[in-house]
């Protein structure tokens, strides 16, 4: 079926619809409220049951499952633009070690574990199960929707055609594990005192759970860092994020003829055109012309988007299909974030080790906004440097998750799937390890506040 852009501006006006009836529903209902379920989950579960997967109601175009790889390269090209301090990994490593290490550790983790299920005792369980089957769960858990597509397509350009709906899938359950999961071991982590900001559920705000924000306490969304007489602001910051876009796809093309055998995933060559593009402005003297927060903003604004269209579009009938496996993933999955959790971080972490925790907790269930949201009840004003520190260390993790995304499917598809999986799991051991060594350990962690 051709496809017009009328059918893809009509999408994303549908999808727009939806949205907007899912923050209707999120100020009115008080569950959605309590487990501060995000307006673009509840789209996305309307247009599932709405959509061709449910009742066929909303027309959707064929191309809607097509738009989360668009959407995360999107995504990825606001991370470096705009970015004012010059960071290095000596600097990274010098601040925020035990934060970068412990991160590094729990997101390899997934993948280390899940490879190596896939590559040993799964296809005798499951027969008949692809072999990278199991690493849609970390896809999914780790990186959300956008990654879920990403090595989805990934699997569908060599005959697994089932593979992005498995991954939107799990990434669908870990958002929603996340944030529901996460609430809870808030409260619980109030209750009992480990908690450094918030003493009592009673203090988090009721901003944070209808989403609306009260006049005068609106902080203001970005800076308008060129004149509307030449450009409209918002243009000029969506024109550097295009470029970057758009550049991706252009270098991906260049890629192609060059190593066709080797898919390049969009969205990590969006971020590096980025990096190469705020270096331009750099030397042109023009960076402080780049307002950081509303390109975060543009980032944000798409993930929003890449969750609503990634939930809406997931296959029903392929998941009815794989329930079994996917619940056993799904538990083992949610097993190893709460060992993070409560294991590792009370004794690796140096200060403030619950609200690190949730964060990596809420990043390794769902996506970096999962992470902001959870810390954000419990570190109402950003006041710990938590998100600053994870902000330096996502420095480094950018490339670690480039090269997990990028080159475990490729090796698992040429049948390195067991010595992947052990590489991966010894670095995640050395990770620790080395942690505990430089930084220090800590016990009785969780029988009292931090500093006291």
């Amino acid at each position: 079926m051709e496809i017009h852009a009328t059918s893809i501006l009509f999408d994303f006006c549908i999808m727009s619809g939806l949205l907007f009836v899912g923050k209707l529903l999120r100020i009115k209902i008080r569950l959605l409220q309590k487990f501060h379920i995000p307006a673009a989950l509840i789209a996305g579960f309307i247009g599932l049951a709405l959509g061709k997967f449910g009742l066929n109601i909303l027309p959707f175009s064929g191309e809607a499952s097509s738009y989360a790889s668009i959407l995360i390269a999107i995504l990825f090209a606001t991370l470096f633009l705009g970015t004012q301090k010059k960071v290095s990994a000596k600097i990274v490593l010098r601040n925020v070690g035990d934060t970068f290490l412990v991160n590094y550790a729990a997101e390899t983790a997934q993948f280390a574990i899940f490879t190596l299920i896939g590559a040993t005792f799964f296809g005798l369980i499951f027969p008949g199960i692809h072999k990278g089957f199991t690493l849609m769960l970390p896809a999914g858990f780790i990186g959300g929707h956008g990654t879920a597509a990403a090595i989805g397509s990934a699997f569908e350009a060599v005959g697994w055609a089932d593979a992005t709906s498995i991954g939107q899938t799990f990434a669908t359950i870990g958002l929603l594990c996340g944030i529901i999961l996460g609430v809870v071991f808030i409260n619980i982590a109030v209750r009992k005192g480990y908690t450094r900001k918030v003493k009592s559920t009673s203090e988090m705000g009721q901003d944070y759970h209808s989403g609306l924000l009260e006049i005068g306490e609106r902080p203001s969304i970005g800076s308008e860092t060129v004149s509307n007489m030449s450009i409209d602001p918002i243009t000029w910051h969506l024109v550097l994020v295009l470029i970057s876009v758009g550049g991706a796809y252009w270098v991906n093309s260049l890629l192609a003829k060059v190593f066709p055998q080797v898919s390049f995933p969009i969205y990590g060559l969006a971020l590096i055109v980025s990096f190469v593009v705020q270096r331009i402005m750099r030397l042109l003297k023009l960076e402080q012309y780049i307002d950081k927060k509303v390109i975060t903003h543009i980032g944000s604004s798409a993930t929003d988007y890449l969750v609503a269209f990634g939930v809406a579009t997931i296959n029903i009938k392929v998941v009815l299909k794989y329930w079994l496996p996917i619940l056993v993933l799904v538990v083992l999955g949610i097993l190893i974030v709460i060992f993070f959790l409560f294991v590792v971080s009370p004794k690796l972490f140096h200060n403030y080790w619950f609200e690190r925790g949730i964060y990596i907790f809420g990043m390794s269930t769902g996506v970096m906004s999962t992470g902001v949201i959870l810390l954000r009840i419990i570190d109402p004003n950003f006041e710990t440097g938590v998100l600053e520190d994870f902000g330096l260390a996502w420095v480094l993790m950018t490339f670690v998750d480039l090269a997990l995304v990028s080159l475990t499917p490729m090796l698992i598809m040429q049948g390195w799937g067991l010595i992947t999986g052990i590489v991966l799991l010894v670095s995640v051991f050395l990770a620790l390890i080395i942690c505990a060594r430089i930084y220090g350990t800590y016990s009785d962690r969780c029988s009292k506040r931090d500093g006291e």
